[in-house]
């Protein structure tokens, strides 16, 4: 089918772009430059290895210093260990089998430990990943062959070419704790046959309606389900949710948060704490001590040491074969009792549960999902749930020319247009005064979204106003260029000084455990850097720090404050705004707040966008617009 051959092609375009980007990176940068971009830990020590599937060795590390990073080591990313004596030669590559917090485990394609590993200056780096590109190619190719096939009902309902269908005579339980959108969402999600869609804007609750269509699901037919998300962070959230509902859940892959809750469900987790793991658990020590020893052979070798070398190996060996056996037996039998499987996209594939179908996939967050990435899960299901929003962030890309042709638009937008009796817009809203919402909802959900009561006049005290916009027209603040990332200092001054104030304010109405949650949000890099180093230098701020969080509003996708700022940053003569102009993602940072929203700009540079100069007129019908001047 033409459909996935293009798919094809701009997934290599793609992969070719991202590879190029990692090498330059990689080769023309210095080891704290790559651990400065996430790519490497360096240095770290080694904290024990033990033997592990396929005789290949697994290592633990930590990081010991820069630990507060951010970093790209993921679960069954490719790494290498090196040591910076000898980057080049003195290297051994793996695969990350788990990670939390400073330690992760990586295995590697040996069975012993180099000599070099003991000379320290030891580092871990991300490799390219070719692992994911390879799996996401190969299941467009899969659905290209099964597309032409007129049995996979499915594949042609995503591709447009049939048209969904539903049954009515569906029985439908109540659900006391969700809204009538909410109920509707779940309906057509029980009567669809292929496919059914659940859009969610902002606050309106998806992850619980997608938590109680699960459990409704598994009533219907109890057969297992798919559930998936391109993000860790998404899967472990619903793997909660679903588990607290008395599922039987097991996570594939390594969560992004380590509680204890969530490791529980983790399939390492449940094979280690299977009765026929005891067994299984002191042979491997056994193993680990016959390695050891042969390894005391290393030093002085003549033809006896050499044959009582060879016969500890072979004894670990065996021994490592049986453990292997029983571990499979014991995911055996974990898999077939699991209710609900949660992965990743690409997790989906994990070895463990390759071969597994299911009657339902439900892709969470499918407004960020890679279209490619999303068919690994659709390939093993019937039917499928797609849930999400296509009116906040799309998914990274990293070529410009296959976000043109086409990459950047999701399945789940191609779906809303295609099969439009498919979707359920859950339109009540939990999080924002009205205020705040209005704006989105007019331009983004035809103003069919409403906030509910409990929120849609909650104020951070009486006779407050939930809405400012502050602007800096005429005031002489000129934008700068900072490598490829604009900043505006004196706008970022002027935000704290409102900021200072309102804090300043708040801090006589509220007592220290109960202060506001603040965001201070902005599109620029550099912009963050600049808000980040005056909330520093502000005394009056210093008391509150924990409350206010500063960051890109990338990073805020999905979460919310009581109090969001937004500095825009551009101010230029010439009405150029940039990426401003990317208003799916001004969606995400308008609607972060739950119950005031101050948005910092200038009104003659951004009035050449629609959408600034109609909400700026939005403001003054509020009597929210106030002019800079006032704090000057």
């Amino acid at each position: 089918m033409d459909y996935f051959k293009n798919l094809l092609q701009l997934l290599k375009t793609e992969r070719d772009e991202d590879q190029r980007q990692y090498q330059k990176l990689t080769e023309t940068t210095s080891i704290a430059e790559r651990r400065a971009a996430g790519l490497t830990w360096y240095p770290i020590a080694i904290r024990g290895n033990e033997m592990s599937r396929g005789d290949y060795l697994t290592v633990e590390v930590e990081r010991t210093t820069h630990q507060d990073i951010p970093h790209q080591l993921r679960f069954g990313m490719p790494a290498v260990l090196f040591s910076n004596h000898d980057p080049r030669n003195d290297r051994v590559e793996g695969t990350v089998t788990h990670q939390s917090g400073n330690r992760l485990k990586i295995t590697l394609r040996t069975d012993e430990l180099p000599d070099w590993s003991r000379d320290g200056k030891l580092g871990v780096e991300a490799l390219f990943d070719d692992n994911s590109y390879d799996e996401m190619e190969s299941a467009l190719k899969t659905a290209n062959t099964l597309g032409d096939k007129s049995e996979n009902r499915l594949i042609q309902i995503l591709t447009g070419e049939k048209v969904a269908t539903f049954h009515t005579e569906t029985f439908m339980p109540t659900f006391p704790k969700l809204n009538p959108s909410q109920v509707a969402a779940v309906g057509k999600i029980l009567s669809a046959n292929e496919l059914a869609i659940v859009h969610g804007p902002p606050g309106t609750g998806k992850t619980t309606t997608l938590v109680q269509a699960i459990k409704a699901l598994h009533k219907q037919d109890s057969k297992k389900i798919l559930v998936v998300a391109p993000s860790n962070t998404a899967v472990d959230l619903l793997s909660e949710k679903l588990h607290d509902e008395g599922l039987n859940v097991l996570r594939v892959g390594n969560p992004a948060r380590v509680s204890e809750r969530l490791m529980a469900l983790t399939l390492d987790q449940k094979v280690s704490e299977h009765p026929a793991m005891k067994e299984a658990k002191k042979l491997k020590k056994q193993a680990n001590e016959f390695r050891n020893m042969a390894h005391k052979y290393k030093r002085n070798f003549g033809k006896a040491e050499r044959d009582q070398r060879k016969a500890l190996f072979d004894e670990a060996h065996r021994i490592m074969k049986d453990v292997a056996n029983t571990e499979q037996y014991v995911m055996d039998d974990l898999i077939a009792k699991a209710q609900v499987i949660t992965a990743t996209l690409v997790g989906a594939n994990h070895y463990t549960v390759r071969n597994l179908t299911y009657h339902t996939a439900v892709i969470d967050e499918a407004g960020q999902a890679l279209e490619p990435a999303c068919w690994i899960p659709i390939l093993k299901a019937q039917k499928l749930v797609l849930a999400g929003d296509h009116c906040q962030l799309p998914p990274t890309i990293k070529s410009p020319e296959s976000a043109r042709n086409g990459l950047a638009t999701t399945l789940l937008e191609k779906c809303v247009a295609l099969q439009p009796e498919a979707v359920t817009l859950l339109n009540e809203q939990y999080r924002m005064h009205e205020h705040i919402m209005g704006y989105s909802s007019q331009v983004f959900y035809e103003s069919k979204v409403k906030a509910h009561e409990s929120v849609a006049r909650h104020s951070l005290f009486d006779g407050d106003t939930s809405l400012a916009f502050v602007d800096t027209a005429g005031c002489g603040f000129e934008e700068k260029l900072e490598g490829t990332s604009s900043t505006n200092p004196e706008e970022a001054a002027l935000l704290m000084k409102h900021l200072t104030q309102l804090v300043t304010n708040l801090s006589t109405r509220y007592i220290r455990a109960d202060f506001p949650t603040i965001a201070v949000i902005s599109p620029y890099k550099q912009q963050i850097s600049i808000l980040k180093e005056l909330l520093l230098q502000t005394a009056e701020l210093q008391e509150y720090r924990d409350k206010i969080s500063i960051n890109t509003i990338d990073s805020f996708q999905g979460q919310e404050r009581d109090i969001v700022y937004i500095s825009l940053t551009r101010s230029n003569t010439e009405g150029d705004i940039g990426f401003l102009s990317d208003i799916r993602r001004m969606n995400v940072a308008m609607t972060r707040a739950r119950k005031k929203l101050i948005v910092v700009g200038d009104s003659a540079t951004l009035a050449s966008l629609p959408f600034y100069s109609d909400f700026i007129t939005y403001s003054e019908n509020l009597n929210a617009y106030q002019s800079a001047w006032e704090w000057m």
